[in-house]
């Protein structure tokens, strides 16, 4: 019997496909900019990828309810950055390991500048992948919540962020070979690839200076002509 391996995140068949959902990612990621991205992750081994138009990366990983990485915090508590801070949020499955995900959600919605582009991947709860986390995981202090993502989707909407890609990613079952027809309705995994909407200026109203009346008395033929009519 094979042996379990308690951290999913570290087994082959997660490697892989977390190396699948960033190959479908990244001709979308290699389109973003900005000075400062962040990455959530689940994994110690996750690393932020190579983006030619990001600066600085701030990589942060997911384990028994702690941020760890570039800072150590709790991870039931908002992450100690200010609003709008990145142009660029990556959760690779972190919502799964996350104490409440929606929470999470809403913390990374707050840190993305308008403008920005929220990344959210994860194992879709109703394929293949689910009973092998199960039985992969049995015995874990902490076993995934796996994220339903048209629920995902419609908390990113309500939020006021554009979703301009969602889609399934990766084999069928964890043990099976690469077939690309399985990538579309039956794969394993899902990338979600939403925008947060710039605010609405609002143009700001100036109230007309009161026209002062000429000393003789007398109003230009145009002014007339208005106030007649």
């Amino acid at each position: 019997m094979r042996q379990r391996n308690q951290d999913v995140y570290t087994s082959a068949p997660m490697h892989r496909l977390l190396e699948e959902q960033l190959r479908v990612l990244m001709p979308d990621l290699q389109r973003c900019f900005g000075s400062h991205a962040l990455l959530l992750g689940a994994s110690p081994d996750d690393g932020p990828p190579a983006l030619p138009l990001v600066g600085c990366w701030t990589s942060l990983h997911l384990r028994n309810n702690r941020y760890r990485g570039d800072l150590q915090a709790a991870a039931d508590e908002p992450l100690p950055f200010v609003d709008d801070a990145f142009e660029l949020v990556l959760l690779r499955h972190a919502l799964e390991v996350a104490p409440v995900a929606s929470a999470l959600l809403d913390d990374a919605i707050r840190m993305l500048a308008p403008g920005g582009v929220l990344v959210v991947t994860g194992i879709h709860p109703l394929s293949g992948w689910a009973p092998w986390l199960r039985w992969r995981g049995h015995g874990a202090s902490q076993m995934p919540r796996l994220q339903l993502p048209l629920r995902l989707r419609h908390g990113l909407l309500q939020a006021g962020l554009e979703i301009e890609r969602a889609q399934r990613v990766g084999r069928m079952l964890p043990g099976l070979p690469m077939i690309p027809t399985q990538g579309g309705v039956l794969g394993g995994g899902y990338i979600l690839f939403a925008r947060k909407q710039r605010r609405a200026i609002t143009p700001l109203r100036f109230r007309p200076a009161p026209a002062r009346v000429p000393a003789n008395g007398r109003w230009s033929p145009s002014i007339r002509r208005s106030s007649a009519s």
